[in-house]
């Protein structure tokens, strides 16, 4: 049975801290065919819960990547040095792997989910294309040959047809867009007080995440770049690098290469919340009807234990979530693969101070 359950502040953030020791990371991803949240680790990737366990690491140790990462449907493409790998997520299963002539420095990585992968090399100042369509046959070209600032992050906006990268370093622009019609760069954002950026990527709203050194920031633009926001994370940050929004379970990924901890920024969850100034308690369920997985969010305003079970209408426990710590803050909780037969149950929610339930319906 897989199973994920995670807690994070609703705009804050929990750490993870795993048993499997975190030497080198870089960039982070989410997979949603596995749930599971993939972190490289010098050239390993190691799977990671959000719980603070290590689960161990993919595929055990074959799959490789030292910097970008991207989940594109079933498929997880990697950077290792010079070469870009295609892993299958349902099997861990090397697709296969391309060499980049002369790649000095591969770094970042983008795709549009169709085949299309795009990397920076962050010391030639270059984009290159890769085309995975075949995948067992991939082919590459260099669409970008000057890039003019030293290229890191970089993702893919499908609504404007174009790229998105950031710079580490160079004064023409911090934020570039590359139109894929005709591969032409023009800049988006200049003089952003932002030095040192690593990582970039866009949720399902049209925002745009920035990661940068100098100031340790997470800056968050809306879709026209128009208006910025910072993002506040408890414990700060520590060189945050390739960062990742997982649209799954919207929420924001934060790998900190400085102090080889991750960091998840849960955002908004569509849900209709239930709430009680008595219980001082939150509480809500998505999706509902429930198919293979749930989004359990709630508000905790007392520091400690909470006990969460699925129970019939006689309350009977069917399944047990557990009890864990939980700080006091908005949280949520996500379960997947339940063992649950069809039918309407509660989910029940139990703390030192009230005991709350809200009905779902299993499909």
């Amino acid at each position: 049975m897989k199973f994920t359950l995670f807690f994070s502040l609703c705009t804050l953030a929990c750490s993870i801290m795993n048993a499997q020791s975190l030497t080198s990371i870089e960039s982070a991803e989410f997979d949603p065919i596995n749930h599971r949240f993939l972190v490289s680790n010098g050239n390993n990737i190691v799977e990671v819960n959000s719980v603070g366990a290590a689960i161990g690491e993919m595929g055990n140790g074959v799959p490789v990547a030292s910097y970008g990462m991207e989940v594109a449907g079933t498929t997880l493409y990697t950077i290792d040095g010079s070469r870009v790998y295609a892993y299958d997520l349902t099997s861990d299963a090397l697709l296969s792997y391309i060499t980049i002539s002369g790649a000095t420095f591969l770094n970042g990585m983008a795709s549009d989910g169709e085949g299309r992968v795009w990397v920076t090399d962050f010391s030639a100042k270059k984009i290159i294309e890769i085309d995975f369509s075949d995948v067992l046959n991939p082919t590459y070209q260099i669409v970008v040959a000057n890039t003019v600032v030293t290229p890191n992050g970089i993702c893919y906006d499908a609504e404007n047809n174009r790229l998105v990268f950031v710079a580490w370093s160079g004064t023409s622009s911090d934020i570039t867009a590359v139109s894929l019609e005709n591969y032409s760069m023009s800049p988006i954002v200049t003089n952003a007080s932002l030095n040192s950026i690593d990582g970039i990527d866009n949720d399902n709203y049209g925002n745009y995440y920035l990661a940068s050194w100098s100031p340790q920031r997470i800056t968050k633009y809306n879709s026209t770049f128009s208006v910025s926001e910072v993002i506040t994370i408890p414990g700060g940050l520590n060189n945050a690098a390739d960062i990742a929004y997982a649209e799954e379970i919207d929420t924001l990924i934060i790998p900190n290469s400085g102090n080889n901890t991750v960091r998840l920024i849960g955002f908004s969850v569509p849900l209709n919340v239930e709430d009680s100034q008595e219980s001082k308690v939150a509480m809500a369920c998505y999706p509902n009807p429930i198919v293979d997985h749930a989004v359990i969010s709630f508000m905790h305003e007392q520091d400690g234990l909470v006990e969460i079970d699925a129970i019939d209408a006689q309350g009977k426990i069917v399944y047990a979530v557990g009890s864990n710590h939980y700080p006091r803050a908005m949280q949520r909780v996500v379960l997947t693969d339940l063992p649950i037969s069809q039918g309407n149950y509660f989910w029940r929610i139990r703390t030192s101070y009230k005991e709350f339930s809200i009905p779902f319906v299993k499909n």
